[in-house]
């Protein structure tokens, strides 16, 4: 009999590699969204027919508790939240309601449900993964971060997501809940909201390339990630839950780029010179700044034998061919104004 998964946030980026990933695993796939009128469910539209939905809201329990009881899960993984960092100083309530309460409005959910349904004995309990971040680490004390390195967010976002890590913890110690973390470190690919930096500037050297834009505004052009590729890291969720002992890994490259070296890479790849049209606006700059962040991938290797397969590079090269692709397309489906009728 075939596992049965239920995604949250699986019009994201990530929530529907995942679902790609589990389906080709065997899985039954359940996605959360919270209605018909969701703008990203256009990501997941070449799922059709093979992932089922269910209604849920992070911010209403009692949908939590319909959703998990519909959908009978095996494992269940919290992937949606408010995922961009600079809005989370616009909406900090919210960012904490959404990403630090709503994780534990989940693991409250999964015990109600795990409750009623005496079936589900200790062995077949409900397994649970949390989307944690390394936006955790914030103010590094070291480098490269590991699975014990301090937690010093610098955003509503982080805080919210530390809130999240520890509580899923907490269950786990306090219940015996198998409930795991993985702090990924950034992740990319074409399906990237166009407001994360990467995405932001690949689609502009798409539509600088095809004449449809002059310059893109940025801000701190020497913040320092840790990249990496989406599709490489929904494996690494898979793997998590997959132990015997409930355990949270840190998920990255271990290499770190600047922001510069993505524009190196993406304008390059267009054949164009990234300085003839980048403007550094002081406004876009974080108020409080993560400088640093480099993952420490060695338990990861060696526990789950997870590997990452895409280069940098490659990348952000595989982010510009597929918004030169997209904006390419667009162009030719818009039609010439009529002439004028005189």
């Amino acid at each position: 009999m075939s596992k049965r998964a239920l995604i949250t946030g699986i019009t994201g980026q990530d929530g529907s590699y995942l679902a790609e990933h589990l389906l080709e695993l065997g899985y039954q796939v359940w996605g959360m969204i919270r209605g018909q009128a969701d703008p990203q469910r256009s990501r997941i539209g070449h799922l059709a027919g093979e992932v089922s939905f269910v209604r849920g809201d992070l911010t209403d329990e009692g949908s939590l508790v319909a959703a998990v009881d519909i959908a009978q899960p095996d494992e269940v993984y919290n992937l949606g939240a408010m995922s961009f960092v600079p809005l989370s100083w616009q909406q900090p309530k919210l960012t904490t309601d959404v990403n630090g309460t709503g994780v534990l409005r989940i693991l409250d959910a999964i015990r109600t449900v795990c409750g009623l349904d005496t079936s589900r004995t200790a062995g077949g309990q409900i397994r649970f993964y949390q989307a944690s971040s390394s936006e955790m680490f914030g103010k590094v004390t070291e480098t490269p971060q590991h699975e014990a390195t301090h937690l010093h967010p610098r955003s509503p976002y982080g805080v919210a997501k530390t809130y999240g890590h520890f509580i899923t913890r907490n269950y786990r110690e306090s219940f015996g809940m198998h409930g795991v973390s993985g702090i990924l470190f950034n992740h990319e690919s074409p399906r990237r909201g166009p407001h994360f930096v990467t995405r932001k500037i690949t689609l502009a050297v798409a539509n600088i390339k095809n004449g449809r834009q002059e310059k893109l505004h940025l801000g701190n052009l020497d913040a320092r990630r840790d990249w990496g590729y989406a599709r490489d890291y929904v494996r690494a969720m898979h793997l998590m839950l997959q132990r015997t002992t409930p355990t949270d890994y840190v998920i990255g490259t271990g290499r770190m780029h600047t922001v510069r070296e993505v524009l190196e890479v993406a304008f390059d790849a267009a054949g164009l010179n990234w300085q003839d049209h980048v403007v550094v606006d002081p406004t876009l700059v974080r108020p409080a700044e993560v400088d640093t962040l480099c993952a420490d991938p060695a338990s990861a290797s060696e526990e789950l034998g997870w590997r990452t397969t895409t280069t940098f590079e490659e990348l952000i090269r595989l982010m510009v061919e597929e918004d030169l692709r997209e904006t390419g397309r667009e162009q030719s489906h818009t039609r010439p104004p009529l002439a004028p009728a005189w």
